[in-house]
């Protein structure tokens, strides 16, 4: 899952996926503002057919949140 959300930010990002990492934090280490993260989370929510409650999203500080709240969601379907 961590390599997929890796690819995803990578491309977004235009970053190289060899400095993401699931501690990198979104916005303060590659440096994606609101509107880098409303498009990140639209590709996520087509990708795997979910829809991320702004609640959740609120907590998504690092990668390794988004991985895990998709591990998470692939544990209920």
């Amino acid at each position: 899952m961590f390599e997929k959300v890796q690819a995803i930010l990578a491309k977004q990002l235009r970053k190289d996926p060899a400095i993401i990492t699931p501690q990198s934090q979104i916005k303060k280490d590659l440096g994606a503002d609101s509107i880098d993260i409303l498009q990140l989370l639209m590709r996520i929510e087509d990708q795997y057919g979910i829809v991320i409650p702004d609640e959740e999203l609120a907590t998504f500080n690092t990668v390794g949140d988004v991985v895990a709240f998709l591990e998470k969601q692939e544990e209920k379907a």
